[in-house]
């Protein structure tokens, strides 16, 4: 992928050079000031909501929260491991509430915690939801609609949780549909 993008860069810049020699290099630094400023504002986000979490982890929040999330988690991803269930609790509460950034270590540890049982369901199951992006709160999109002066940062709010709510349902359906039928095709061949 890196070559495709270097690729398209040398490419755009070559025609530019010669299409308007003098709008090349404002052109580049004007695209690289504009990488640096999403790059501090990602940052501020995402340093606030991790302060956030760690107030939350701290004071016990995110515990008796994963606790609550447990029972469902073991039946969810048909797991035994108490710590996988508890880690991918907080990886699903951490990006119900838009958090992808505070999420993802708690997604590894739980998908280690698969790994050791030998938990290819839990895993897969746990992948999917990550790449459906589950969340009610697109709290990182606010934020940064929010930094480039939108007049209405939370207007995304509604279309996220409509999008978020199609893909992880119908992922998540199509996975167990799949899953059941790979099982009963196993027992027919045994």
């Amino acid at each position: 992928m890196n070559a495709i993008f270097t690729a398209v860069f040398i490419a755009s810049a070559i025609l530019l050079c010669f299409a308007d020699p003098n709008a090349f290099l404002p052109a580049l630094l004007d695209g690289a000031e504009q990488a640096a400023t999403t790059f501090l504002t990602l940052f501020c986000i995402y340093t606030v909501w991790m302060g956030l979490s760690r107030v939350a982890a701290d004071s016990g929040i995110n515990g008796a929260i994963a606790k609550k999330m447990q029972p469902l988690c073991f039946k969810f991803f048909r797991t035994k491991s108490a710590l996988g269930a508890q880690y991918a609790a907080m990886n699903i509460t951490c990006n119900v509430l838009g958090l992808g950034g505070a999420a993802t270590p708690f997604g590894i540890k739980a998908m280690k915690q698969f790994d050791g049982e030998g938990n290819l369901f839990g895993r897969n199951l746990l992948f999917i939801l990550n790449a459906t992006s589950v969340q009610i709160i697109p709290s990182t999109v606010i934020a940064l609609r929010a930094s480039f002066s939108s007049a209405s940062p939370a207007d995304v709010f509604a279309p996220a949780l409509i999008t978020t709510a199609i893909c992880t349902g119908t992922a998540v359906a199509l996975y167990f549909f799949t899953d059941k039928i790979c099982r009963s095709l196993s027992r027919r061949s045994s």
